[in-house]
């Protein structure tokens, strides 16, 4: 996180607690007007809106899309949930490769006990090091529009682009760093972030007129102002955007434009138009759900949810960057099957 970053985050969590030990001071009741049916309250920050302040995880094992086993079903019954934790028990027990996002329950719906990696030629570690995960959503998909929970088509203009990235990345592949994907390279790992189960926590400081919103997944930090001001001029791209935030009742709405045309979501990048709404719907689950707008990547915008779970843990730094071993090592090895086949196309050469 940069200096600039650092010091408002810590200015708006000090100002907050300042704020919030005053009004109970002051014998300060308030709390939001959003009761539950179970009785529950959100407390409110001391300018008026819902506390999410804290640490949230995606830890959830909803996939984004329903699967082909669960078309035309919604939510699960509990009788079914718990069938399925059984099932799942077992991989990890079995202790196999790690599973990462849907991965997990893909491979409980397919019955195999000891999956094995995505790359079967290095192979991840195993299962023991991945957190375990969330069942308390019934939901069969994370996305809610469309009904049938899947993404929409691609539009002619996206399948092209997404062909042409993946054949050239193909192609190209491992001829020098900036062909890796930006994960990889740990430069960005971009918003909305999706993938549950890995690193997949998020901490929320409020203060008045700013939100803060910090990944776990390379210390990203989104400083969101809530005062009205309009997004920056056009010419200005940014990794994750440019956010702006309003409250509509309980609800943060944040709105997000100014991608830069590095960025990648899925293959959108400049045109992305993201619209994301916060609400605090118990004392431990805070709804994040978002909408996806670019249309020249989908043919419509698509909306998910996804639940999160608060933590009474904390974030420590995601030193990415620092141990980055793996792309010098790709590219040298790379290099050397170069050497190799050349050595061989000069001895098939001189016979």
């Amino acid at each position: 996180m940069s200096t600039f970053i650092a010091r408002t985050a810590r200015r708006a969590a000090i100002g907050t607690a300042l704020g919030i030990a005053a009004a109970i001071a002051a014998g300060d009741a308030r709390v939001a007007a959003q009761g539950r049916a179970n009785g529950w309250t959100a407390a409110s920050t001391p300018d008026g809106h819902p506390d999410f302040q804290g640490v949230w995880a995606n830890n959830t094992v909803t996939p984004l899309q329903r699967p082909k086993q669960w078309e035309g079903k919604t939510r699960l019954t509990d009788a079914e949930i718990a069938e399925l934790q059984k099932f799942a028990a077992k991989i990890t027990e079995n202790d196999g490769d790690a599973q990462f996002g849907d991965g997990f329950i893909n491979a409980v719906l397919a019955g195999i006990a000891k999956p094995t990696s995505y790359d079967p030629g290095t192979g991840n570690y195993n299962q023991f090091w991945v957190v375990e995960r969330d069942w308390h959503d019934r939901r069969t998909s994370l996305i809610s529009d469309p009904p049938d929970g899947r993404l929409p088509p691609l539009t002619p203009e996206g399948q092209k682009r997404r062909a042409a990235e993946v054949e050239h990345r193909r192609t190209h592949a491992f001829e020098d760093p900036e062909m890796f994907p930006l994960g990889e390279r740990c430069v960005n790992f971009g918003i909305p972030r999706l993938q549950a189960g890995y690193n997949s926590y998020l901490q929320i400081v409020q203060s008045p007129g700013y939100v803060v919103i910090m990944n776990e997944m390379a210390h990203d930090a989104r400083i969101i102002p809530l005062d009205g001001r309009p997004h920056v001029n056009t010419n200005v791209r940014v990794w994750n955007g440019d956010s702006r935030g309003h409250w509509e009742g309980d609800t943060l709405v944040i709105e997000t434009t100014n991608f830069s045309q590095k960025s990648d979501f899925m293959g959108s990048h400049e045109q992305l138009r993201l619209t994301e709404r916060l609400t605090r719907v118990s004392a431990d689950v805070l709804n994040y759900e978002f909408t996806v707008n670019d249309p020249t990547m989908w043919t419509a915008p698509w909306t998910a949810m996804i639940p999160l779970k608060h933590k009474d843990e904390r974030i420590f730094e995601y030193a990415c960057h620092e141990s980055n071993y793996a792309i010098p090592n790709m590219l040298s090895g790379h290099r050397f099957e170069e050497s190799e086949a050349a050595k061989r196309t000069k001895s098939e050469r001189e016979r």
